[in-house]
């Protein structure tokens, strides 16, 4: 099953805040965190995912993107501080999850196979 994101960086507690979309938040949030490419996020030091939401299709995520685009600065934050009101980075705790998945993943499949 695939999953979709749409997540907002930020560079601190009420700052400049990007929303994205992307179908691997973790690899994306690296780019923006090793300034990649000459962007917005690169040009205001937005590095901190400090929100996202999954979705089956990349059209939710899509469309969700796209509402919160739409949306005043102030709705934007009410968002994010309710479920991340110090405005911490998700990323370190979202890698490690992910990891920690294929590493169980990687020791069933491996059981199996030795079977």
């Amino acid at each position: 099953m695939s999953r979709y994101f749409t997540y907002m960086v930020s560079n601190k507690k009420r700052g400049t805040i990007y929303t994205g979309m992307s179908n691997d938040v973790i690899v994306r949030t690296g780019q923006h965190k090793r300034r990649v490419k000459h962007s917005f996020t690169k040009r205001y030091n937005l590095e901190k995912l400090v929100w996202y939401e999954t979705f089956s299709t990349a059209l939710e995520a899509i469309n969700r993107e796209k509402e919160i685009k739409g949306w005043i600065r102030s709705k934007k934050i009410a968002l994010i501080e309710a479920s991340n009101p110090e405005w911490n980075d998700l990323y370190d705790d979202l890698a490690a999850f992910r990891a920690k998945k294929f590493s169980k993943m990687s020791m069933i499949w491996n059981y199996k196979k030795d079977e």
